[in-house]
This record gives C-alpha cells, sequence and structure tokens, in this order.
C-alpha cells in the first residue's frame, strides 16, 4: 500500500520507515524505551539521526539494553570498550554522558519520579498535536527549552533544547507528522 509519510522519512531505509509508521510521534509511556531514546537523541547531536538508527542495535547490545543500573556502573575498562566499539558513535564525550544520564536517571527514581511521570506531567498526559504551516517544523520550542534547562539541573548531559525537542517528538509527547501523513490523526 502505498502510503503518504513525513516529509523528512527516507523512503529508502526500512529502518527509517519503520521507525517513522510504528515509533515516531507515537506516545511512548515504557521507561526503558524513554531512557534509551534519550541517550539515543544525545548520542546524534552533530550527526543524522539515520545514522544512530542504524546503530540502534549496537547501541542496545553495547548498553546492556539500556539498564541503567548496569550503566551507572561502569567502569574505565567498560568505557575503553565502548569507545572501540565500531557499532556505536564513539565519542568520549557521548559514552560519559550515557553514564551520567543512568546516574541522573537513578537520582530522579530515588526520588519517586519516572521519566514517564516527568515528561507526561509537562503535557498533562496528552500529546501536543502541532499543525506548523507549511509543514516546517521548528527545531526547539518554548517546551523543549523548559525541560533542557530542568534536565540539565538534574545532571543530564546532551539535552540540549534542540536534542530535546528531536525526544519530545520521537516519544510522542509532541506529535509533528505532516498533516497529510497517514500517521497524523493516528499517532
Amino acid at each position: 500500500m502505498n502510503q503518504t509519510r513525513c516529509s523528512w522519512a527516507n523512503m529508502a531505509n526500512p529502518r527509517y520507515i519503520a521507525y517513522h509508521d510504528h515509533e515516531w510521534g507515537v506516545p511512548c509511556h515504557d521507561e526503558t524505551t524513554l531512557f534509551e531514546m534519550l541517550n539515543l537523541e544525545g548520542a546524534q547531536a552533530g550527526l543524522s539521526w539515520e545514522t544512530i538508527l542504524n546503530k540502534r542495535d549496537s547501541y542496545r547490545a553495547a548498553f546492556d539494553h539500556w539498564d541503567a543500573q548496569k550503566i551507572a556502573a561502569y567502569d574505565a575498562a567498560k568505557v575503553a570498550e565502548l569507545l572501540a566499539n565500531p557499532g556505536i558513535v564513539r565519542n568520549r564525550l557521548k559514552v560519559a554522558a550515557a553514564i551520567g544520564n543512568a546516574k541522573a536517571y537513578l537520582a530522579m527514581r530515588e526520588q519517586g519520579l519516572t521519566l514517564d511521570a516527568y515528561l507526561w506531567g509537562w503535557v498533562d498526559g496528552k500529546p501536543l498535536v502541532n499543525d506548523w504551516p507549511d509543514g516546517s517544523r521548528p527545531a526547539r520550542t518554548a517546551l523543549s527549552d523548559r525541560i533542557s534547562k530542568d534536565l540539565s539541573k538534574r545532571g543530564f548531559k546532551f539535552v540540549g533544547s534542540t536534542i530535546i525537542y528531536a525526544y519530545l517528538q520521537g516519544v510522542g509527547v509532541v506529535n509533528d507528522h505532516d498533516k497529510a501523513c497517514f500517521r497524523f490523526a493516528g499517532a
């Protein structure tokens, strides 16, 4: 079936199509996925999302399927292993950020706050549905500015406003599908 998709979806990459069709803009409440996506969006900084999407399975294996307890305990030997792994982006700052983010996430959990409750609390539990003129999307919004600032205060890294806006889109807190896209109404 030939369906109209968002203009950004790379039709030549089956992973990209599957991501667009089944994840992007779909409300996510799974803690592990929310933690994974936060780190993957940070890993994407300066790169294309397609690069990260193509490495996603390698990231899952390298980072113990995004088990924050395990990641928070990584030592120098594990960091060296990660920096030698061609299946992920081998950037020392991004690897350190994932470890630091695991610690910040666990601190949130100790305070009784899940990522799910945290994120969805910013939008009263309902996705923001946008209809940007001419299909253009902003790189950031006032909401992503506020969340970025708050996450930074909590100790998270690679959580700038542009990264956070992409994250909010990816996990469905924001529905930015093109209005003509078959996922617009069904995200």
